[in-house]
């Protein structure tokens, strides 16, 4: 169960924590697209297109901050793969909540919105 402020009012993202058929992935939109581009850019300061962010698209630049946070990380299921990919799936999402959870604990968070880091 996500339990990062960011995350856990999120119906979809809950069901992306513990289901495979629930990942997100590109062209996937809405409001659950717009928390992991808010997750991404306070955690690792990506560059996510403007008209993405408006629009809560799961767009070519959100894909690029997935894979590099994901790379970052060594975030791959090594049953099956040997690369990152671009998906966010349970491991991805859950690895996302944690770094949030300490994030939204040390108040960094509040700070971002402040100055206009994140959205």
């Amino acid at each position: 169960m996500l339990a990062s402020n960011t995350f856990r009012a999120s119906q979809r993202l809950q069901k992306c924590a513990v289901e495979n058929p629930a990942h997100v992935t590109l062209n996937s939109s809405g409001p659950h697209v717009a928390l992991i581009q808010r997750a991404l850019c306070a955690l690792d300061h990506a560059l996510i297109d403007q008209a993405e962010i408006k629009a809560q698209l799961y767009g070519p630049t959100t894909a690029a901050a997935v894979l590099d946070y994901k790379t970052k990380r060594q975030i791959i299921n090594k049953q099956y793969q040997t690369t990152p990919d671009t998906i966010v799936g349970i491991m991805t999402i859950k690895s996302l909540d944690q770094e949030m959870i300490a994030l939204e604990l040390r108040g960094d968070i509040n700070q971002m919105r402040q100055t206009g880091r994140i959205f």
